[in-house]
């Protein structure tokens, strides 16, 4: 950014933080993202928190002193989360916190002593205790030793104490918990690349949007016109991989991962069309799910936790921990619905099988039925939804011959 045009700039923002040698501003007049400014420090001052040994990061060096990871644009700030996309080695990356400083987490009790060389004071014991609550917390799992060891670093090299400043920061925020477990175990999460301080980098993808006919962005993959074979092909292979993921986070881990905010601006899709979940600040496994919804009421509309729905008990004024709709019931409802509710612009689908389809979505995202217990009818729609699906792509492959 040029000097003229900063000046000009600086009439209408106010500085809010330095943080990791940067210096944010933010528009006054902005929406709910307010438009930042980075200026990278050309002084001493530059990234004091890391050069002064508060904080640590395998992202920091590219940050702070060779100039690799660069700031573009913010994509969300609201009560302190920031959302930031940045350029990382020459690939788009997103910087994450939900916090506004380094300084607005609470700091690790056990560093609060007079440190010694290579951090000798902390006791790993102590330190595996703490590392447990804070995932039990923020999980509501009891992990083993083995799988908890992997959230913090190994070795006490000079660097320790920050390192473990650095990542206690970063345990506070269930989402980086979240990822971090989920590492090369799922196809659809964004595998965590790296951190500096309590920011943390994933991969960047493009959000889906309303404002996209598809719902996602196609980049050229539909080919065609709005209701040709390429596009009627795309939806077909991103509902099947929505599907995959539905029965992925319901099935692959020892407790069910439940999806309570589900939207396109949440998920976003590979060049293959496989769906990823983007943002899962609202995405809580079985013991924490329970443990949200049994909560205090007086009808079932409190017992609504966004996505996430459990029913009232009367007499005793108390929501179920049990959720009474799934993943699936939520994706039809709003992700299927865009797609199938009405008949496509395509020859390519015979008008049968869009009719069934439509009507196997609304079956799915409004079960119904005598029990109304669309945990049980879940299988059986899932399965047709499936089914239709691929038949949908066999249709579309024998016309595109």
């Amino acid at each position: 950014i040029t000097k003229k045009t900063l000046q000009t700039h600086l009439t209408l923002v106010t500085r809010i933080a330095t943080v990791d040698g940067f210096t944010f501003y933010i528009r006054r007049d902005g929406p709910k993202c307010q438009k930042y400014f980075i200026i990278k420090d050309d002084n001493k001052e530059q990234c004091q928190d890391y050069e002064g040994g508060a904080l640590a990061g395998d992202l920091c060096e590219d940050l702070c002193a060779a100039g690799r990871l660069r700031y573009r644009r913010c994509l969300y700030y609201e009560r302190g989360k920031k959302v930031l996309q940045a350029d990382w080695r020459g690939r788009p990356v997103i910087l994450k916190s939900k916090e506004e400083a380094f300084a607005s987490f609470p700091p690790l009790s056990l560093l609060e002593g007079p440190a010694e060389e290579g951090g000798q004071d902390v006791l790993e014991a102590e330190l595996l205790l703490l590392v447990a609550g804070e995932v039990r917390s923020a999980l509501g799992l009891e992990l083993s030793r083995s799988r908890l060891g992997a959230l913090w670093p190994r070795g006490r090299g000079p660097r320790w104490r920050r390192q473990l400043a650095s990542l206690w920061a970063l345990l506070q925020q269930e989402e980086f918990v979240l990822l971090s477990l989920l590492r090369d175990l799922s196809r659809h999460a964004l595998p965590v690349l790296g951190s500096c301080g309590h920011f943390y980098a994933v991969e960047y993808l493009a959000a889906g949007s309303p404002r996209h006919r598809a719902l996602f962005p196609l980049d050229g993959a539909a080919g065609g016109s709005p209701g040709g074979r390429g596009q009627a092909k795309a939806i077909s292979d991103m509902a099947l991989s929505f599907l995959d993921m539905v029965s992925h986070f319901d099935n692959d881990f020892s407790h069910r991962l439940h999806l309570c905010d589900v939207k396109p601006e949440n998920f976003a899709i590979r060049s293959d069309f496989t769906v990823v979940a983007i943002d899962v600040d609202m995405a809580f496994f079985e013991p924490k799910m329970r443990e949200i919804l049994e909560q205090n009421c007086t009808g079932d509309e409190d017992c609504n936790f966004f996505d996430c729905f459990s029913k009232c008990d009367l007499r005793v004024n108390k929501c179920g921990a049990q959720r009474v709709n799934s993943n699936l019931q939520v994706v039809c409802d709003k992700i299927f619905r865009h797609w199938f509710s009405s008949t496509l612009k395509s020859s390519a689908i015979s008008f049968q099988l869009q009719r069934q389809l439509r009507e196997a979505v609304r079956e799915c995202a409004d079960p119904g039925g005598p029990a109304g217990d669309p945990q049980r009818a879940a299988p059986k729609v899932f399965w047709k939804l499936q089914r239709l699906l691929q038949a949908s792509l066999r249709e579309l492959q024998e016309a595109g011959k």
